[in-house]
C-alpha cells in the first residue's frame, strides 16, 4: 500500500517538478523600475505583469525553447529566447524607449510651424484667412506673432531687429525672388501668394534649417497642397474687383486655375485717400496649379503665377507742396514652380525642383523711362535616409543662378544708362537628426556656398536641440550662421561687396496640448559685415557695418476655454542698434520698435451662421532722425505710438454662400509711421519735415463668395 501512494504521489507532482518558474525585474535605461509591464510566452497562456518596482514571477508548463515576450506603452517590445527545462530562470530586462515623433520633444527654438503631420499646429490658412486687419495677407496674420513688428508703410515681415529684405520666402522648398506686390511709396504691399494654396506654413524667426539659405533673419516656408479632391467652381464679387476659379480632379490628378481681377479706382473714388492719385492701382492676376500622383507615393506638382499692375501718382515736394511731380508704374510677375517627391524605399526618400521668378518694374519720372528687371532660376534636390526611428539624415544641393538689369534715361546726356549683374551661386547642405528618446532630441548641420559673383565661399553651422522634462513642456535651444547677398541697389554698385553675416542665439520654452499653446522664447542676434557708405555717396560701399539685437517674445494661444473661442495673444520686447548705411554712429534702426503687442480673437456664432474676428495691434514709438538737430541725436526722436483695431465677419446664409465684411482701423486712429524732410532749408534754414501717414483711416472690404459643387456644403472659407 505505501509503494502504491508514494507512486500516484509521484504521477500528481510530475506537473509542479517539471514547471519552469521565471523572475526577474522590468527596468528603463536608467534602472528604474517598470510597473504594469507586460510578460508572456509567445504562443501560450503563461505571463504574468511587473509589480511597482517592476520585479515579476511566474511559471510555465511549456518545454524547450520558447519566446518571452516583453512589451510596455512607449518602449520597443522586448525578445528573449528562453529555454524551459525546469530549473529557475532570472532575468533582469532593460526596456528601450520608443521614438515617437508625434508626441515627442520635437526641434521648436525659432520656429512657428502648422500643418506639418510630424508638429503641432500654430496656424492654419484659415487662422490667416479670419485673421481681422491682416485681409487675407499672409504677412499682415504673421505680423501678430511674437518676433515680428508692425511696419506700416511696407507691410513686409520685419523679424526680430531684422528689416524687410531679410525675409525669404519658399514654395516647396523653391526660392521666390519677390514675394510682394508693388505698392506707392509709403504705402504697404501684399503678398504674392493666398492662404488657401498651402497646407502648411512654417515661419522662423531665426536659427532654420541649414536647407535654407540666403535669409539673414527668417525663412517663410510655403508648403503647398496635394491633389485635390472634388469638382468645384468658385466666384467672388469684391468691392474691390471679381475672380473665379475652377478645378477639375481625376483618379489621379487635379487641376486647378483662376482669374482675378482687381480695380482699386472705384473705391479709391469714394474714400478720400492722402495719396494724390492720377490713376489707381489695378491688377489683372491668372495662376494654375496641376498635382500629379506617381506611383504609390510619389507627387509631381507644377504651379504657375502671372501679375500685371499698374498706377499714376503725383508726389508733392516737402518744401513746396504745390510742386509735385507725376510718377507711372506698370509691374509684371512671372513665378513658375516645380517640385517632384518619392518615397524610394521604406528609408530613402528624394525630393526635387525647380522654379523661375520674373519681376519687371517700368517706370516714368514725369515722362522720362526707366526699367529694373531682376530673372532668378533655383534648382534643388534633397535626399532624406532614416537610418533607424532615431536617426536621420537630410543632405542635397541647390543652384541659383539670378540676372539684374537696370536702365535709365538720361536727360543731361541725352542717352541710356544701364547697369547689370548676374549671381550664380551653389550649395550644398547636410543635416542629421538625432532623437536620443522622446525627452532629447537634437539636430546639427552646415551649410556650404560658393558665390561666383564675389569668388567667395562660406560654411555656415546650424545646430539645435530640444529636452522635454515633463509631458507637455519642453526647453529648446539653437545656434546658427546665416549670410545674405546685399539687396540689389547695393551689389549693382560694388559687385565684389560680401554677403552680409548674422549669428542667432536662442532659448525658448513651450507647452503645447491639443487646444493651448504657451511659448517664450528669448535670443540674440550679432551683425556682421553690413552695408556702410559714408555721408550721403552711396557708392563707397563696404562691409564693415554691424549690429546686433536682442529681445524676449511670449505667445499664448487658447481655444478651449471659452466656448466657440479661439484667440491668441503675443508680446515681443525689442533692444537693437545698427552702424550701417549711412549712419554716423550705432543707433537704433527707424524700422524697429521696442514693444509689439498683438491679440486676435475670433467667435463663432451658430445661432446666426457667422464667424466674428477682432485683432488689436500696439506698437511704441519708432526713431526717426531730424537734420535740424546733430547728429548726436541721429534716431533719438520717437513717431507716437501705433495703435490698430481691426474687425471681420463672415455670414453663411447658405452652406456655399458667404458674405464677407473687414474693417481695418475701427476707431480711425491717425497712425504715423515715420518722417520725411525737405533735402533743402527753407528760408528760415530749417529743414521742412512731413509725417508718413497711412492712406486713409480705415479700409473697408465686402465681398460674396459662392462655391458650385456637388457637395453643397464646401465654401470658400479657408480661401478669405
Amino acid at each position: 500500500m505505501q509503494t502504491l501512494a508514494t507512486f500516484f504521489f509521484i504521477v500528481m507532482m510530475t506537473p509542479v517538478f517539471s514547471q519552469t518558474r521565471i523572475s526577474g525585474k522590468v527596468t528603463d535605461a536608467s534602472g528604474e523600475g517598470i510597473p504594469g509591464a507586460n510578460l508572456s510566452i509567445k504562443d501560450s497562456y503563461d505571463g504574468a505583469s511587473s509589480a511597482l518596482d517592476g520585479s515579476f514571477s511566474f511559471t510555465s508548463d511549456e518545454k524547450g525553447s520558447h519566446t518571452l515576450v516583453i512589451s510596455f506603452v512607449g518602449y520597443k517590445a522586448h525578445i528573449q529566447p528562453v529555454e524551459l527545462t525546469g530549473k529557475e530562470i532570472v532575468l533582469n530586462i532593460v526596456l528601450k524607449e520608443e521614438i515617437n515623433q508625434l508626441d515627442g520633444v520635437v526641434i521648436s527654438a525659432g520656429s512657428f510651424t502648422a500643418g506639418e503631420e510630424k508638429r503641432r499646429t500654430i496656424l492654419k490658412p484659415v487662422d490667416i484667412a479670419m485673421t481681422a486687419g491682416a485681409t487675407a495677407d499672409i504677412a499682415g496674420a504673421l505680423n501678430t506673432l511674437p518676433g515680428t513688428q508692425k511696419v506700416g508703410e511696407t507691410g513686409r515681415l520685419f523679424v526680430r531687429g531684422g528689416d524687410g529684405s531679410e525675409t525669404r520666402t519658399f514654395i516647396d522648398g523653391m526660392v521666390v525672388l519677390d514675394a510682394y506686390g508693388p505698392s506707392a511709396p509709403n504705402t504697404p504691399s501684399r503678398g504674392r501668394f493666398m492662404p488657401f494654396m498651402f497646407k502648411g506654413t512654417s515661419f522662423s524667426t531665426g536659427g532654420y534649417s541649414a536647407e535654407y539659405g540666403q535669409a539673414l533673419s527668417s525663412a517663410l516656408v510655403l508648403n503647398s497642397k496635394d491633389k485635390a479632391e472634388m469638382n468645384q467652381t468658385d466666384i467672388g464679387i469684391l468691392s474691390v474687383g471679381a475672380d473665379v476659379a475652377h478645378t477639375q480632379v481625376w483618379d489621379r490628378a487635379s487641376v486647378s486655375g483662376k482669374v482675378q481681377y482687381t480695380n482699386i479706382r472705384p473705391y479709391f473714388n469714394l474714400i478720400n485717400q492722402k495719396i494724390d492719385w492720377k490713376t489707381p492701382p489695378a491688377s489683372l492676376e491668372a495662376s494654375a496649379a496641376y498635382r500629379q500622383q506617381v506611383g504609390k507615393t510619389g507627387m509631381m506638382k507644377f504651379y504657375g503665377n502671372f501679375n500685371q499692375t499698374d498706377y499714376s501718382l503725383y508726389n508733392h515736394d516737402i518744401l513746396d507742396p504745390s510742386l509735385k511731380q507725376q510718377l507711372d508704374l506698370t509691374n509684371r510677375y512671372r513665378y513658375i514652380n516645380g517640385s517632384y517627391q518619392q518615397e524610394i524605399s521604406s528609408t530613402w526618400s528624394v525630393r526635387g525642383g525647380l522654379s523661375y521668378s520674373y519681376n519687371q518694374n517700368n517706370t516714368k519720372t514725369e515722362g522720362v523711362p526707366a526699367t529694373e528687371t531682376e530673372a532668378g532660376l533655383h534648382s534643388k534636390f534633397v535626399f532624406e535616409h532614416s537610418f533607424n526611428e532615431q536617426l536621420e539624415l537630410r543632405f542635397g544641393s541647390e543652384y541659383f543662378y539670378r540676372n539684374y538689369e537696370a536702365s535709365r534715361f538720361n536727360t543731361i546726356l541725352n542717352r541710356d544708362e544701364a547697369v547689370s549683374f548676374t549671381e550664380p551661386l551653389l550649395s550644398t547642405f547636410a543635416e542629421a537628426e538625432y532623437f536620443a528618446s522622446n525627452k532629447f532630441v537634437v539636430k546639427a548641420g552646415a551649410r556650404f556656398e560658393s558665390n561666383q559673383l564675389n569668388n567667395q565661399n562660406s560654411v555656415d553651422p546650424r545646430v539645435s536641440l530640444a529636452y522635454k522634462p515633463g509631458k507637455h513642456g519642453q526647453f529648446a535651444v539653437a545656434y546658427g550662421t546665416f549670410r545674405q547677398t546685399p539687396v540689389n541697389q547695393y551689389v549693382r554698385v560694388n559687385q565684389q561687396v560680401s554677403p552680409e553675416k548674422a549669428e542667432h542665439f536662442i532659448l525658448n520654452y513651450q507647452v503645447i496640448t491639443d487646444r493651448k499653446t504657451f511659448r517664450v522664447e528669448t535670443y540674440y542676434k550679432r551683425y556682421n559685415q553690413l552695408i556702410k557708405y559714408p555721408g550721403s555717396n552711396p557708392y563707397q560701399i563696404t562691409n564693415e557695418g554691424s549690429g546686433y539685437a536682442k529681445g524676449l517674445d511670449i505667445f499664448w494661444r487658447d481655444s478651449e476655454t471659452i466656448k466657440n473661442v479661439d484667440y491668441w495673444v503675443s508680446y515681443s520686447y525689442l533692444n537693437t542698434e545698427r552702424d550701417y548705411l549711412n549712419y554716423p554712429h550705432s543707433a537704433v534702426p527707424s524700422f524697429a520698435s521696442a514693444h509689439n503687442f498683438s491679440v486676435v480673437y475670433k467667435h463663432f456664432v451658430p445661432k446666426i451662421k457667422s464667424q466674428l474676428g477682432f485683432t488689436y495691434s500696439y506698437t511704441s514709438g519708432r526713431p526717426y532722425y531730424d537734420p535740424n538737430q546733430s547728429q548726436d541725436k541721429f534716431n533719438t526722436s520717437k513717431t507716437p505710438y501705433y495703435s490698430d483695431l481691426s474687425a471681420n465677419i463672415a455670414y453663411l446664409p447658405k452652406n456655399n454662400l458667404i458674405i464677407y465684411f473687414s474693417c481695418t482701423n475701427l476707431l480711425g486712429r491717425d497712425n504715423i509711421f515715420g518722417y520725411e524732410y525737405s533735402t533743402l532749408t527753407n528760408v528760415e534754414g530749417v529743414y521742412v519735415g512731413r509725417a508718413i501717414r497711412q492712406a486713409a483711416p480705415r479700409f473697408l472690404f465686402l465681398g460674396v463668395f459662392i462655391t458650385l459643387s456637388k457637395n453643397k456644403s464646401i465654401n470658400q472659407l479657408p480661401n478669405l
